[in-house]
């Protein structure tokens, strides 16, 4: 976070940067926006005086911005309890598909400016939500952006030593969970998914999950959608041919979801599911499947 000037221009150039923070640390474009509008909210609220006083405004405003999102997670638990069957964070189209489509066009959408990397794969996103908030922000604001400890210290309010054992907690979460995989081959697994899936081919659906897969799919009380994980590939596989059985009409197109190939269902140009998946040794092991409209808006211009 190094030191910028207090000028207009400047300042409004940080947003790009505390998007892609603050979409690791809350796994939701729209939360994500949010919390970068509350941070520039209380910089305009500040006196000329005391903004002239900061020597750093792109620190100041990650520092708040990264304290908005600790208070998101800390209150995120109660929300999810509220929540109807299960939680995943809100998936990505990739921006470059847009802009050739010409979708991006002048669009002010926060989802527009986030860089998609590794560290936005579904996969990892999911190993971020096993973490307390403490060690999401630590964790994200050191190994995915680098920022010293004793910023990081700053932020939560802790010392850098306590900072550093929580980033190293959270390193131990991802290391205990498989490291997100590289998707090469994973766009050939998926065109054979794709394909099982409109002929409604279980034996070859069967095939191509792994025996233990889990699907998670993410409905939020608005849409039809499975409240709990579906375990085992023979499972999964008729709960997919259920699915192409009681939707006519579904069309499937292979899309980039968070960086990585994945599919979209969509009816009528309107898009319906979002679904990733997590491929080891040529098979599906994981997939989560998004319905919740309200997660779907940066996908609904790209039909």
């Amino acid at each position: 976070m190094g030191t910028v000037g207090t000028s207009a221009d400047d300042i409004v150039g940080e947003r790009h940067q505390l998007i892609n923070v603050a979409y690791r640390l809350l796994g939701s474009a729209t939360e994500a926006e949010d919390a970068v509008q509350d941070a520039y909210a209380r910089w305009y609220g500040l006196s000329r005086t005391r903004q002239q006083e900061i020597q750093s405004p792109g620190a100041w405003l990650s520092t708040v911005t990264s304290r908005i999102c600790l208070d998101l997670l800390g209150s995120a638990r109660a929300r999810r309890e509220r929540y109807v069957g299960a939680w995943l964070p809100e998936p990505l189209p990739d921006r470059v598909e847009w802009d050739r489509a010409g979708g991006a066009a002048g669009a002010a959408d926060p989802a527009d400016q986030i860089v998609l990397d590794e560290s936005v794969d579904m996969a990892f996103l999911v190993v971020l939500e096993s973490m307390t908030p403490a060690e999401r922000v630590a964790f994200v604001l050191h190994d995915v952006f680098r920022y010293p400890f004793a910023e990081i210290a700053d932020v939560l309010g802790r010392t850098p030593a306590a900072s550093k054992q929580l980033a190293a907690s959270a390193r131990r979460r991802v290391s205990a969970a498989r490291a997100p995989a590289a998707a090469t081959g994973q766009a050939e697994v998926v065109r054979q998914v794709k394909e099982a899936w409109e002929t409604k081919d279980i034996a070859a659906l069967v095939g191509l999950l792994d025996p233990a897969a889990v699907m998670t799919a993410d409905g939020g009380g608005m849409v039809g959608a499975a409240l709990r994980p579906v375990e085992g590939g023979a499972l999964i596989a008729q709960y997919m041919v259920a699915i192409a059985d009681k939707a006519p009409g579904l069309e499937l197109v292979e899309r980039s979801v968070n960086g990585v190939p994945g599919l979209v269902a969509q009816r009528a140009g309107v898009v319906m599911t979002v679904a990733s998946f997590d491929v080891l040794d040529g098979r599906v092991t994981r997939i989560w499947a998004v319905r919740n409209p309200e997660k779907l808006r940066p996908w609904a211009r790209d039909g």
